[in-house]
């Protein structure tokens, strides 16, 4: 399983190592207007941007996936998303200025001379702050919206409008078409698919039911079926309990998910709140004791990155998908 797992992050790296060619933008593309879909929306951009302002984990790796740290002016990120040290992506890190340890503002991206911000809603955009797109769009900046975080309209801030996997591809599509890296984004998108089937293949011929927990003691924060870990548990063999519900990240009620029973719970691991602080509090809380897999502890931990759209979410796959061929 590490062999596959180094293998699969060092294709993911193929623009910044593990020895492969690295892919330039081309010069007419520098100077022509680009045309996207973007959230549904057509969005043309007049020239390839060379200042790039990014928000969170995932949206900043999705960058140096594809070999653009150059094309980036800085990064904005709390320093609660694990250990980036050793990822394939550490030259980018080392590289692109870390703006700031909290969510992007318009004076980071103004200090930053940022001419794109690569954000989404709940990943930096937020009204309550004034920081979307359309304030950005005011100050003659243009924004890419993260594809799991559009909104769909179900209610005024419910999300997503694909499968995870599929927004995934999809951004990588879109901005290898903007920095006219086109080749780099699809062999990474070929590669991917390829990590996925395997896993998929492998699948337990009983699929056993998956709860994620995010966090939250009250009321647990979760996802339904269009945020990144839905596709990720069903793709490694197992069933999200709350695929039903028509949202990305979002609260339900302790009684849906003692009402569900999930057979394995996957924890988010980052925060203030500690992986295993969040085991214990589940292992002991009265509510949950004949919950199969609180009964069975059967409770598995991923990475912050590895749970929303990222171009770890492969890997994520591979071993989820791992633990659920033994998890019975």
């Amino acid at each position: 399983m590490r062999k596959l797992l180094a293998a699969a992050l060092c294709l993911a790296a193929t623009a910044t190592g593990c020895g492969a060619s690295v892919e330039t933008t081309s010069k007419d593309a520098k100077s022509s207007s680009v045309t996207l879909t973007n959230c549904g929306q057509k969005v043309t951009f007049d020239k390839v941007p060379e200042r790039v302002v990014t928000n969170d984990v995932g949206i900043t790796e999705l960058m140096f996936a594809l070999g653009l740290q150059d094309r980036m002016a800085g990064f904005a990120m709390p320093d609660d998303k694990g250990d980036l040290g050793g990822v394939p992506w550490k030259d980018g890190y080392d590289k692109v200025r870390w703006l700031s340890k909290d969510q992007l503002t318009k004076e980071n991206v103004l200090d930053a001379r940022g001419d794109m911000v690569f954000a989404g809603w709940n990943y930096g955009f937020r009204e309550d702050a004034g920081f979307t797109p359309d304030a950005l769009k005011k100050l003659g900046i243009p924004s890419y919206i993260l594809t799991e975080s559009c909104r769909n309209g179900r209610t005024k801030t419910s999300r997503g409008i694909m499968p995870p996997l599929q927004a995934l591809y999809t951004d990588l599509t879109n901005l290898g078409k903007l920095f006219g890296v086109e080749k780099r984004a699809a062999t990474l998108i070929s590669g991917f698919r390829k990590e996925v089937a395997a896993v998929h293949a492998e699948a337990p011929a009983k699929k056993p039911t998956v709860f994620l927990y995010d966090s939250g003691q009250d009321q647990p924060f979760t996802s339904g079926r269009y945020a990144a870990p839905d596709q990720i548990i069903s793709e490694a063999g197992g069933v999200n309990v709350m695929h039903d519900v028509q949202d990305s990240w979002t609260t339900v009620g302790w009684e849906s998910v003692v009402q569900r029973n999930p057979d394995v719970i996957v924890i988010c691991d980052y925060g203030d709140v500690s992986a295993e602080q969040k085991k214990k509090f589940l292992l002991s809380y009265a509510p949950l004791r004949n919950v199969s897999a609180v009964k069975h502890r059967r409770i598995f931990t991923l990475d912050y990155v590895d749970l929303v759209e990222s171009p770890r979410n492969p890997s994520a796959i591979a071993r989820l998908g791992a633990y659920l061929r033994t998890a019975g």
